[in-house]
């Protein structure tokens, strides 16, 4: 089967804020490295998966269902063969886009200023285009400046939803739900997810120092950071490496 045509979606069912930011929240917390408090956050998660629409309600409670029936070790090598390992499954939005490329650089200070245009200093570990860091951003400060930065990389969303699903792998579902939450895939989007299949992210030879340092950005003034957004309190032991 062509894989380009499991991109075409049907529009989704319209989902309140409120629910988006449900959604979002199980999502972020489910695409964490799985541990021992994320096992144990199933109950509550399966609250309140179970009174979202159906299109997101069926993907999440799968996820739930297999993270429970496994050994905690076993979902722990998956993971980390997953996303580690597969290049295509790359959870760091701007990859898929611009690869390890100079103008990723940019692109990784533009999210962080997203962020503090919204009034909170991003001060995780993980790079700012760490899909589950976008998320928890979303459900838990800024709901429209969330899902801009996604849907501004709804490609790559896609591309991630097929590879997981080619991959057989289990965490699809996660990617399933997501998509049915966002805006079906226009022309000119589904071109975007077929050149990602075709030829893939962009590589160039180079490591990410615009990130630190980006002479284009200078000179524009970011607005002062208010309240800090820590992940690191819902993102513990976030496990996912650069793709190899």
């Amino acid at each position: 089967m062509n894989p380009f045509r499991r991109a075409a979606r049907t529009q989704p069912p319209p989902l309140s804020d409120e629910q988006t930011r449900l959604a979002w929240q199980a999502i972020s917390l489910l695409l964490d490295y799985p541990s021992e408090e994320l096992v144990g956050r199933l109950p509550l998660l399966r609250e309140v998966v179970d009174g979202l629409p159906d299109p997101v309600r069926l993907p999440l409670s799968a996820f739930l269902a297999h993270l429970a029936s496994v050994p905690l070790p076993e979902a722990q090598r998956a993971y980390v063969e997953t996303f580690d390992h597969t290049r295509k499954c790359c959870l760091y939005l701007t990859y898929f886009s611009f690869g390890d490329t100079r103008r990723r650089g940019v692109a990784l200070v533009q999210f962080k200023q997203a962020y503090r245009r919204a009034g909170v200093e991003f001060s995780a570990d993980e790079l700012p285009d760490h899909l589950g860091v976008v998320l928890e951003f979303g459900a838990t400060s800024d709901l429209e400046a969330a899902r801009k930065l996604i849907t501004d990389h709804r490609a790559g969303v896609e591309m991630l939803r097929i590879a997981l699903a080619d991959k057989g792998s289990p965490w699809a579902n996660l990617a399933t739900a997501l998509c049915a939450t966002l805006p079906s895939l226009d022309g000119e989007g589904l071109d975007a997810v077929r050149r990602l299949i075709e030829k893939g992210p962009p590589q160039e030879d180079v490591g990410l120092e615009p990130y630190a340092i980006d002479p284009e950005l200078h000179g524009a003034p970011e607005p002062p950071p208010t309240a800090p957004m820590d992940t690191q309190t819902t993102f513990p032991t976030i496990r996912v490496g650069a793709p190899s």
